[in-house]
């Protein structure tokens, strides 16, 4: 079967008319008038944009300190334990019933002062039996004594006699002793502590074998011990210090004993630095005759261990760390000036530094953060560099050891 396909028609072409010309240019025309009219509103808009307005620049406030030059002391910040100057555990001797205590818990006593009684009739009675005992072979011991010189009795027996009456000598003895203990007296001056064994209750004799319950505890504390550690890096500076000028702590007493510092002298430095914390103990023995410091108590210590001549010391907050070093602000006809530092010792409260400042400087202390190297400041208050020994606070110094932490 032949299929026929009839021919591809091509569709007749319409011939623009004037109509479709005139519409083509009026859309060219809008577009151009759009364009030019945007044109011409961002001309106007910023050729008339009206200028910022110029913002008054005003001075930072600021307060500063006067720069200072003065001996300056190179000090540690630690943190010492007062510790009793003895502590005894009172123990009885002998055994047997608690009859009385002669004190009050807390009580204040001096060494012979009666603490405790032990019921001392079996002991009486057993002293009374001994001096009966002593006394008779005191009588057989001069008896024979006298036969022996007239040879009317063997040496032997004249021997034995003698053995007797000094046996007799030393369980009387024994036997006054036991009796004495059963008065316990206080062994040392001191403050006592709470009752352990109450009276009434049977006690036990302590010994070397067997500990029993101590009766009381004293502590020692006129006078008492400051104990505290310092970093084996100071030991060379410990020593000299001690062997020249002698070392002396200075302890803050805060509110307590009137509120005021001290100073002790060290007396003992440790025999050897303690491995696991790389430290040296020192201790200074303070009277304590207001009674002002307790055993166990935490005080802060400044230990004075060498000095700065002729300082240039600011205080601590006018030094600034910036991208190229440590430096401060100072005040130069109305201006802040930054003026690089280097800071020698930081002692807790000033800064010893080196650097372009003299005695008389006014360094800023507070608003440093407003501050605009060269503009101009407006001082609104004054600090004047303190001395570190008067502002006792606990911590360590922040420079330039290895120490430095903690503060």
């Amino acid at each position: 079967m032949n299929v026929q396909i009839s021919p591809l028609q091509t569709p007749p072409v319409r011939d623009a008319g004037p109509d479709d010309a005139s519409s083509g240019r009026r859309r060219t025309i809008l577009i151009g008038v759009a364009a030019l009219a945007l044109l011409l509103g961002g001309f106007w808009y910023f050729t008339h944009k009206s200028a910022p307005p110029v913002r008054r620049v005003t001075a930072a406030p600021v307060k500063v300190a006067v720069v200072e030059v003065r001996n300056m002391s190179v000090i540690e910040r630690t943190i010492g334990t007062v510790l009793a100057n003895s502590t005894v555990s009172v123990n009885a001797r002998i055994q047997g019933q608690m009859i009385r205590a002669g004190f009050k818990e807390g009580q204040m006593v001096k060494t012979g002062d009666i603490l405790f009684q032990i019921d001392p009739r079996p002991y009486q009675a057993t002293y009374d039996n001994a001096l009966a005992n002593l006394a008779t072979a005191k009588a057989k011991a001069d008896r024979y004594a006298r036969l022996k010189s007239q040879n009317a009795i063997a040496g032997q027996e004249y021997d034995d006699a003698q053995a007797a009456f000094l046996e007799a000598k030393a369980t009387a003895e024994s036997a006054r002793l036991n009796l004495e203990f059963t008065t316990i007296r206080a062994p040392v001056n001191g403050k006592t502590g709470p009752i352990l064994v109450q009276p009434g209750n049977m006690v036990a004799a302590s010994t070397a074998s067997t500990n029993a319950v101590p009766l009381v505890t004293l502590n020692e504390i006129q006078p008492v011990k400051i104990a505290l550690s310092l970093p084996q890096s100071d030991l060379p500076r410990i020593q000299e210090m001690q062997r020249t000028k002698g070392l002396t702590v200075t302890v803050a007493l805060h509110d307590a004993g009137g509120g005021g510092d001290i100073k002790i002298p060290v007396n003992f430095i440790s025999n050897a630095v303690t491995g696991n914390t790389g430290t040296i103990e020192l201790r200074a023995t303070y009277p304590n005759d207001d009674m002002a410091l307790v055993p166990g108590q935490l005080v802060d210590v400044v230990v004075a261990l060498a000095e700065i001549p002729n300082a240039t010391q600011v205080p601590r907050e006018a030094v600034n760390t910036g991208p190229d070093g440590q430096f401060v602000y100072a005040i130069k006809d109305g201006t802040a000036q930054q003026v690089p530092v280097k800071v020698l010792f930081d002692d807790g409260v000033n800064d010893a530094v080196s650097g372009a400042l003299k005695n008389g400087d006014q360094v800023i202390t507070e608003g440093q953060l407003r501050v605009i190297p060269g503009a101009k400041v407006s001082i609104t208050g004054a600090k004047k560099a303190s001395n570190a020994k008067g502002a006792m606070t606990s911590g360590r110094r922040r420079v330039p050891h290895a120490q430095d932490r903690e503060g």
